[in-house]
């Protein structure tokens, strides 16, 4: 097996990833960025077209304390807030370094822009572009990491194992894309960014590497899940007409700058009926927008598409040019005229709120193993507020790329020739000799599984079918579907080991909503239709000692310094 020697392997090459290998090798760490696709062209921060939330004060007064209060609003009172508040409080830092960097924030006067988004009481969040933040900030930070000494970048490398000795990190096990082989990596510490998990939902806005890696990794080393019955859908995710070329999520600037009406089947803006104050304004949490929408639509109020209108009817159209320019010409590409119809919007999966549970080093139960990005769980709570993904990235992995670095030098003992047990996962993902092409099947059938039990609206029933169907597969199904040994190397194991992790993933999710017996931000039960104030608490699961998954409930860690008297701008 070829080894690699390092002091920090990061895990994932998205936003958080190449955050976490900059700070890691500008404390003097050797770094290596590894990532199953190529390094800083995957995840979900190039996808990401919209804005970023940081309390940096330039147009309007704000303070962290500010942007602290609306996210634990938003995470409907389960947020670690000490990881939110550490989020927030170092967003503005991180922003102004990307700035320093030159990733181009839109300015007016010398001033940063802000604009107001849903769930914020005002506009803090900052923007490159309108469509073009996302892929602005991977440019930067793929920048950043092809200048920095030390930091050695490796795409095409799946990794498919961590490996642990006495409940310590020591490095993991890859495989190479271009002949199959597996690769050692002996490292000092590890960092998760491997994103979350949305790509086991049947409709979503993930790519293709969105498939639970990090968890699966994370909870086969010994670490916790936390919060993972939160994914979130986002509410106006495009429907129809037909849309090629284009994100399906990139509606949502449209909505809160120019006022996009969202209305029923009947064309009537239907919000207000449950419980917000959207009409004119348009900031309502995507949580109680996205179960409106499903909501009007069981009650037969929906478009015909089986979502909802989303309409720019009322804005004349130099006024949509003057805010989206060639955006405009794109739309009628695809023969979409704004001014002359509404489109069908629908609720998507976009983003996961839980992850691995970490401490505020990020740093897991495992020594030596960290986790960034969208990978960690608790800052969100039961829903996350818009805007807070980018900078998550930036805060998580600064911070975890810092903290690694300090292992730096540390004995590594592992070596791929001294531990069976990692090489042995090749020898797991063959011999079983069935068809490669089952394995396709099985991930459409996971997700629609996922999409009708474990989406938007939950029952015990589904739920309990949902996932005894997952171990089914897990148990029975995935090992039938191993491919056979062959003389050359067979691609469908690497499908293999992906389906492994999201069928992990997936189990998790199932029965942490199935132990949650209340409704709660993007967590919605039709059979415990309130909110239970003994839910106030976190579930924590962790694989026991056979190998199976089980579930605890923890207290919420609270910040009550974040919530002295608010004060004025910094």
């Amino acid at each position: 097996m070829p080894q690699l020697d390092t002091d920090v392997l990061v895990i994932g090459a998205g936003g958080a990833g190449m955050y976490a290998a900059v700070a890691a090798a500008r404390e003097g760490a050797r770094v290596v960025l590894a990532d199953k696709s190529l390094v800083g062209r995957g995840g979900a921060t190039i996808m990401a077209q919209m804005t970023v939330a940081a309390a940096v004060g330039e147009w309007q007064p704000d303070h962290w304390t500010h942007h602290f209060a609306d996210t634990v609003e938003a995470g409907r009172g389960l947020c670690n807030e000490r990881l939110a508040a550490i989020l927030c409080e170092e967003a503005p830092r991180r922003i102004r370094e990307m700035d320093s960097w030159r990733v181009g924030w839109a300015r007016e006067d010398g001033r940063m822009r802000a604009v107001m988004a849903p769930g914020h009481r005002i506009p803090r969040c900052v923007y490159v572009d309108f469509l073009n933040t996302g892929p602005a900030v991977a440019k930067t930070l793929r920048g950043r990491v092809a200048q920095g000494a030390g930091i050695a970048r490796v795409s095409g490398l799946p990794i498919a194992e961590l490996v642990v000795h006495d409940r310590r990190v020591a490095g993991a096990v890859g495989i190479n894309l271009e002949d199959g082989r597996p690769v050692g990596i002996s490292a000092s510490a590890v960092i998760l960014a491997a994103g979350g998990l949305t790509r086991l939902f049947r409709r979503n806005s993930a790519s293709a590497n969105m498939g639970g890696d990090a968890y699966a990794l994370a909870l086969d080393a010994g670490a916790e899940l936390i919060d993972m019955e939160f994914p979130q859908f986002f509410p106006i995710g495009h429907l129809a007409p037909r849309l090629v070329g284009m994100d399906p999520i990139m509606w949502d600037p449209f909505r809160y700058k120019l006022g996009g009406r969202l209305l029923n089947g009947r064309m009537e803006e239907f919000i207000e009926t449950y419980g917000e104050s959207d009409s004119g304004v348009y900031t309502a949490p995507r949580d109680i927008t996205s179960y409106a929408i499903v909501k009007e639509c069981e009650a037969g109020r929906g478009s015909p598409g089986g979502g909802a209108y989303l309409s720019f009817e009322h804005i004349p159209e130099p006024e949509l040019r003057l805010a989206f320019g060639p955006v405009i010409d794109r739309l009628a590409k695809n023969g979409i005229d704004l001014t002359k119809r509404p489109i069908e919007v629908a609720p998507i999966a976009h983003y996961h709120m839980g992850g691995i549970r970490v401490d505020e080093r990020m740093e897991t139960r495992v020594e030596g193993l960290y986790a960034a990005g969208e990978a960690v769980g608790g800052a969100n709570g039961a829903n996350r507020l818009s805007g807070n993904a980018i900078p998550e990235a930036f805060v998580f992995g600064e911070r975890a790329g810092r903290f690694a670095a300090e292992r730096k030098g540390e004995a590594r003992a592992w070596r791929s020739g001294d531990d069976a047990r990692a090489p042995a996962l090749v020898e797991i993902a063959h011999g079983g000799g069935g068809q490669a092409a089952g394995l396709g099947a099985l991930l459409r059938e996971l997700q629609a599984l996922m999409w009708d039990d474990v989406g938007l609206l939950r029952t015990e029933n589904g739920l309990s079918r949902a996932l005894g169907r997952i171990r089914e597969m897990r148990e029975q199904d995935l090992p039938a579907l191993a491919p056979a040994r062959k003389a050359h190397f067979d691609p469908a194991l690497l499908d293999w080991l992906d389906l492994r992790s999201s069928l992990a993933a997936a189990e998790s999710v199932a029965l942490a909503a199935l132990n949650r017996k209340e409704s709660r931000g993007a967590h919605q039960r039709e059979d415990f239709v309130e909110t239970d104030p003994a839910y106030a608490r976190n579930q924590v699961l962790r694989l026991s000692g056979d190998g199976a998954l089980e579930g605890g409930w923890t207290g919420i860690v609270a910040e009550p310094h974040a919530r002295a008297p608010l004060e004025a701008a910094e």
